[in-house]
């Protein structure tokens, strides 16, 4: 078979672009829908900024790092970071006194690219004041539905599969959904404290159904890996699933579930076996908040080496009185690729970031 022509020509390449155009025309009325929806909904657009003290406290994920001098300051300057979320900026605002607000951020994750990751991406925010995370699984539904319908679509195609956003959503519990398709009932296998679960006894479930199990797995590696091999693959083919109530461990900035404090009120919204949102019923205890920040540098300090420092800014926020709220994480490029069919992140991008791997001019 032959080649593409195209095939090694940088992107800018006027031949190579005219191939994305038709997606980066459908981004525009995406984005103009998504501002349509929240904007008849009573929320406030908000910019925060993107260098931030702390960019996250999940022990997995990587920041790229930086540092701010002053004006004829001959110093090192203090070091910050490029947020990974704009999450702990919008939270401060909830406490300000904004009681619905989203933003379309631009976020940065280093050790991340492939077809459905970029390290430079944008994010979909959006925080509601005296809401749960039920609300926000309407807002989903409505969302999804506003901006398909700006396409002129019912569903969404995507890798072969079909998934029906105008037909009622599958809500299935993360219990459930081990049970469903693995065969595991998840939560005899936490051990004696939920916030810190024992991998041993996980391990010989995963095993036994052939997920592969290292020494030194934690216990929520191995359920993220099962996660990954037997679940996720059938979520969200023929209709939109929101996969719900995480382990308590798996959600450090959700609160408890009220009736049962072992599980967290958190979801992720697949579309076509693809995650493309996570919520949490927002934790808003300062000392739980502080605890759980410490405990999940301890783990990234022992997997990594390094550890982020605390936004104790945002701590304070929350020692001032932040209200019940419910807040949401919706990758916006992986929307735009979902509805518009899209085989690669990438080609949903006005600009990709560059790469010396990637040809040169």
């Amino acid at each position: 078979m032959a080649q593409s022509p195209h095939l090694h020509a940088p992107w800018w390449n006027p031949d190579v672009f005219s191939e994305r155009r038709s997606y980066l025309r459908q981004r525009q009325k995406i984005t103009a829908a998504m501002r349509r929806f929240f904007t008849h909904n009573g929320f406030e657009e908000v910019e925060t900024p993107i260098l931030q003290i702390s960019p996250c406290m999940e022990p997995h994920v990587h920041a790229f790092g930086t540092r701010m001098r002053e004006p004829f300051d001959p110093g090192p300057g203090e070091p910050l970071y490029l947020h990974t979320s704009p999450e702990f900026a919008m939270k401060k605002l909830l406490v300000a006194g904004v009681p619905k607000l989203f933003q379309l951020a631009h976020v940065f994750r280093n050790a991340e690219r492939s077809r459905t990751h970029h390290p430079e991406f944008l994010m979909l925010e959006w925080y509601r004041a005296h809401a749960g995370y039920g609300d926000l699984i309407e807002d989903c539904i409505g969302l999804l539905r506003a901006t398909a319908r700006a396409l002129g679509k019912s569903r969404i195609e995507w890798r072969g599969h079909v998934c029906h956003v105008f037909e009622e959503w599958e809500r299935l519990t993360v219990c459930e959904a081990f049970e469903r398709y693995a065969d595991i009932d998840l939560m005899q296998h936490v051990g004696t404290d939920p916030h810190q679960p024992d991998p041993a006894v996980l391990a010989g479930e995963a095993e036994r159904i052939g997920i592969r199990v290292a020494a030194d797995d934690s216990w929520e590696d191995i359920v993220l890996r099962i996660l990954g091999e037997r679940i996720e693959p059938h979520l969200g083919l023929a209709h939109p699933t929101v996969l719900m109530d995480y382990p308590i461990s798996m959600a450090a900035l959700s609160r408890p579930k009220p009736r049962d404090p072992r599980l967290a009120e958190r979801f992720e919204l697949y579309v076509c076996g693809l995650e493309l949102a996570n919520a949490f019923g927002e934790l808003i205890d300062p000392e739980q908040q502080r605890a759980r920040f410490s405990a999940d540098m301890d783990l990234r300090e022992r997997l990594y080496g390094d550890r982020y420092p605390v936004d104790q800014d945002f701590l304070a926020a929350l020692e001032h009185g932040m209200p019940p709220s419910a807040g949401i994480a919706l990758g916006f490029d992986r929307l735009v690729m979902l509805l518009t069919g899209a085989g690669s992140i990438d080609d949903v991008l006005w600009c990709p970031v560059a790469s010396v791997s990637l040809p040169q001019a």
